[in-house]
């Protein structure tokens, strides 16, 4: 089965670090302004997911939200959410570890494109 989004290896033992560092997560992918388009990492009780906002899936066992209208112009396309060395957005708990979350992307096969149809 093909996931909307998925994370690399690096990206998941990111992800365990700071789930133990700062308890149950939750992603968004930015949809731009101060941080540019990329994955922001949240505690879970700390984000507030709106009526624009859907779950895409999950990676490392937290929720990954994308705005409905963002979304539209990527739902061909997978989103492999990777881990770069660097400081990333100011807003993303990865900051203070020296590396930020960063996505990558491929588009789906026709293939693909008619499984996800109705699935998300």
């Amino acid at each position: 089965m093909v996931e909307r989004v998925i994370a690399t290896e690096a990206a998941l033992e990111l992800i365990e670090h700071l789930k133990r560092l700062h308890g149950d997560l939750l992603f968004h992918q930015s949809g731009g302004c101060c941080d540019g388009s990329a994955p922001m990492c949240f505690p879970k009780e700390e984000f507030r997911v709106g009526d624009s906002d859907m779950k895409l899936g999950e990676i490392g066992g937290c929720p990954f939200y994308i705005a409905k209208d963002q979304y539209a112009y990527w739902q061909h396309t997978q989103l492999i959410i990777d881990v770069v060395e660097g400081r990333g957005g100011m807003f993303s708990l990865e900051g203070p570890e020296g590396k930020r979350f960063l996505t990558r992307s491929r588009v789906f096969t026709n293939e693909e494109c008619n499984s996800l149809v109705n699935k998300t």
